[in-house]
């Protein structure tokens, strides 16, 4: 939540705020700084904060709602998304996006088709191999409940000028680079003592 949005029960620093987590500039020199910038900085730290919990009680909700895991939601999203594209999906692909075992990605299969929320199909080119889609029960109540929600997301990237979506998006890139372990040191080692 942006400073000026800071209820006053809470206190005038955040746990996210630059000073908060590096006061003496060992990770971050922040001396050429000025207040108004940390500030800034702080804020658009906090609204990734309000970003991340809205996402993550919008995937619990939609879990709850439909009544599945997180990887359940993720291949119902990815059939529902290969159809709109009039890709056809099969356990091969679906496996390559959820990046799931032959196995794993079977059971998957197996559980959401038994609650029907998918079918199996012929494969219109292949006979040894079936396609897989999205009930249109499913589908429905995915569009009409989470799909809908989700689309907040389009709507505010929408609202933006193009000069906006291109800063927004160089933002977010450099933050995905920067979070992201595959290069550190520590994440190629096991336990912490080892």
């Amino acid at each position: 939540m942006p400073t000026h949005d800071r209820p006053d029960s809470e206190p005038g620093w955040r746990v996210h705020d630059l000073l908060s987590n590096d006061p003496d500039g060992r990770y971050i020199d922040h001396t050429s700084l000025s207040q108004t910038d940390r500030a800034e900085i702080d804020d658009i730290m906090a609204s990734l904060v309000a970003l991340r919990e809205a996402e993550a009680e919008l995937s619990a909700a939609s879990q709850r709602y439909m009544r599945l895991n997180a990887t359940d939601m993720k291949a119902i999203h990815y059939l529902i998304a290969a159809d709109h594209q009039g890709e056809i999906a099969t356990a091969a692909t679906l496996r390559a996006h959820l990046g799931l075992s032959s196995g794993a990605t079977t059971k998957l299969l197996d559980r959401l088709e038994s609650a029907g929320h998918l079918q199996r199909k012929p494969h219109p080119d292949d006979r040894r191999a079936v396609t897989f889609t999205v009930t249109n029960s499913t589908r429905e109540i995915a569009m009409e409940t989470i799909g809908r929600q989700q689309f907040g997301r389009v709507r505010a990237a929408a609202s933006l000028t193009s000069p906006e979506r291109i800063a927004v998006r160089r933002f977010l890139d450099e933050m995905a680079r920067a979070l992201a372990p595959r290069e550190s040191e520590w994440t190629k080692k096991n336990t912490r003592n080892s």
